[in-house]
């Protein structure tokens, strides 16, 4: 049977680890909110962009910037 002092060990561990999850789940809240910089996997700062954005919204941008080239490629022509 496990004696007092393991148990409190034990407990807190658990409390320990519960207030770990409990920092890391607000800062990503905070993140979200916009609060915080966000940094990309190699630790540079993300800067105009929100964490929601998706690749799918990138290519509308694609396609304007194609019409702009292609009256200085018939002007060329």
């Amino acid at each position: 049977m496990a004696t007092r002092g393991q148990t409190h060990n034990k407990r807190a561990r658990e409390m320990a680890l519960r207030e770990k999850r409990e920092r890391k789940q607000a800062k990503k809240d905070q993140r979200a909110a916009g609060l915080l910089p966000v940094y990309d996997e190699n630790g540079i700062e993300i800067v105009g962009e929100t964490v929601g954005e998706t690749d799918a919204e990138a290519p509308a941008e694609a396609p304007a910037e194609a019409e702009e080239t292609e009256p200085v490629a018939k002007a060329i022509q």
